[in-house]
């Protein structure tokens, strides 16, 4: 059977553009790799957060965006300079602004998802308004985080997959792309043989046939490198460092970037490969599903941030405001991980974990659950890890806690008296209500949005106020995530040639595509447009696929 199109890759961007085509009365293959226990892939583990501009739920909180106040930060972050790399980006980004501001929620509410009241305020900056970061909180959970996105576009595709229009194989390995006449008319690959894996654990590769299937449109929706670590360290840039000689894995191991190399062995234009997405906050999960697997800490602004050898990282390399900046920042000094020393209070408050499976009350939906947050001690989740962690030290005094968090690295290169003198001279400096440390300045002014002071920021205080200890280290590992280069795509979502030219039959979005036009965060991103890019590039690959 020849069909109208073909997609490669079941997870968010791949169902969104499938379940768009099958709207439109088309046939449909969707391939995946994985076993059907991963249907949805890489965003069912996600905390889902969704980038939006101006919406009901940020009035609410009290929060004044504007469509012109979110483009100059997004702009400021990206930093557009790459020319022709950068012209779709460019034209992307505008594109996702507009949908941002406008249809995006309306449309997410049609599919009935919802949001969770408070807004997050993630990638703060810390520089000047036109630079880097988030002006306002933007970053809307939805109601049930990652499935709960997920839920509506798996619906609409088991309904055509019902129907006859979409035809679902999953173990079905794509290993090249057919080609006539320059045009990409179909794929060829392996199938693989059946695997009982559970949803992100490494499944076989063992392979027990082939296929070979045509179609007048294909769409890559693989994602990006973020297991690849080879990969990863091939494409690491000079301006970060050197690339992390140990790093944990956010993503489960299908996350290769196979496909985009394999797109780009067929001609297809591939850009900004330098560009990437990596966490600082990373610690070990101790009930692992994939290889390397890490979790992220989500860290409100209170923490005290030191490099391996126990010193203070520079402003405004803080909690939460700068991504890559802090990355740069830890890697210059020769070393692949850093500490958070924080207390018990600020634990409580300000300490959640990225994740579906982290935050069941969320996920499940659950009001009564999600009221608990309110209560004394850490959620449960973050507790455990404060348990069973191999990144947490939990000490009553400084002394008990350097000599432990020495014995946990293996390298004897932290000094009690050189932390206990930075220590003091922070917890000096809340002696009043003004101050020269930029970081206390934050943390005050991160309470004014009601936000963060419900459930985001702890009551200012003493790291050495035994009021409101233990004292509680964690070590800190580079986390593995984003690719924010990729397949280069025009506004209709068809993957271009290395001059630049459309190629007939392809077409990407979600991740492999950069998230549109191969690159349309530029070099930073301001989180919530990960998943909002997946479902953008999905929603207009699905409508010019659709209207062909």
């Amino acid at each position: 059977m020849k069909y109208d199109a073909i997609v490669i890759g079941a997870g968010l961007s791949g169902l969104v553009a499938t379940s768009g085509i099958a709207a439109y009365g088309k046939h449909v293959l969707l391939l995946d790799q994985e076993p059907e226990s991963s249907f949805g892939g890489q965003a069912w583990w996600s905390f889902g957060g969704l980038f939006l501009i101006d919406s009901p739920e940020q009035r609410r909180m009290g929060i004044r965006d504007s469509y012109d106040l979110a483009r100059q930060d997004w702009f400021g972050s990206a930093a557009f300079d790459q020319g022709e790399h950068d012209d779709w980006g460019k034209q992307w980004a505008e594109a996702y602004l507009d949908f941002a501001a406008n249809e995006k929620r309306q449309w997410l509410k049609n599919l009935g998802i919802s949001f969770f009241p408070v807004i997050g305020w993630a990638e703060r900056g810390g520089y000047l308004a036109d630079g880097h970061g988030n002006s306002v909180p933007r970053f809307h959970i939805v109601w049930g985080t990652g499935p709960g996105i997920l839920d509506p576009f798996k619906k609409l595709v088991s309904k055509y997959i019902d129907g006859g229009l979409v035809t679902y194989l999953p173990r079905h390995q794509v290993n090249s792309l057919l080609k006539e006449n320059n045009a990409v008319v179909g794929v060829e690959g392996s199938v693989l043989v059946d695997d009982e894996s559970e949803r992100g654990e490494k499944s076989s590769r063992e392979v027990k046939d082939s296929f070979h299937y045509k179609a007048d449109h294909v769409v890559i929706a693989t994602g990006g490198i973020g297991a690849n670590f080879k990969l990863i360290r091939e494409n690491w840039p000079e301006r970060l460092g050197p690339p992390p000689k140990q790093m944990i894995s956010g993503v489960p191991d299908h996350v290769d970037g196979k496909m985009i190399q394999k797109a780009e062995e067929s001609g297809a234009n591939v850009v900004n490969k330098d560009r990437m997405w990596h966490y600082t906050e990373g610690i070990k999960n101790y009930n692992p599903v994939w290889s390397d697997h890490g979790i992220r800490i989500l860290p409100g602004p209170s923490s005290l941030w030191l490099d391996a050898e126990g010193n203070r990282l520079p402003s405004p390399n803080f909690p939460g405001f700068d991504t890559l900046g802090t990355l740069e920042s830890i890697m210059k000094t020769g070393y692949d991980y850093s500490w958070f020393i924080l207390t018990q209070s600020i634990i409580e408050k300000e300490f959640a974990l990225s994740g579906s499976e982290q935050n069941p009350d969320l996920t499940g939906k659950s009001i009564k659950k999600v009221l608990k947050r309110a209560l004394p001690g850490a959620p449960g989740p973050v507790e455990a890890f404060k348990e069973q962690g191999e990144d947490f030290v939990v000490a009553d005094n400084l002394t008990e806690l350097v000599t432990e968090m020495n014995q946990l690295s293996g390298e004897n290169l932290l000094d009690e008296q050189h932390i206990l003198s930075q220590i003091e001279a922070r917890d000096r400096e809340m002696d009043n209500q003004f101050t020269k440390d930029l970081q206390i300045t934050a943390l005050r002014g991160s309470r004014f949005y009601k936000g963060d002071k419900l459930i985001r920021t702890a009551k200012p205080h003493k790291l050495l106020d035994s009021k409101h200890g233990p004292l509680i280290a964690v070590r800190l590992n580079i986390l593995s995530r984003k690719t924010l280069g990729g397949l280069q795509t025009n506004l209709s979502g068809q993957v271009l040639n290395q001059q630049r030219k459309p190629i007939t039959g392809l077409y990407a979005a979600g991740e492999a595509s950069g998230f549109g036009g191969g690159g349309i965060h530029g070099y930073r991103a301001l989180e919530g447009t990960f998943l909002g890019g997946c479902l953008f590039t999905g929603r207009i690959v699905g409508k010019t696929i659709g209207n062909s």
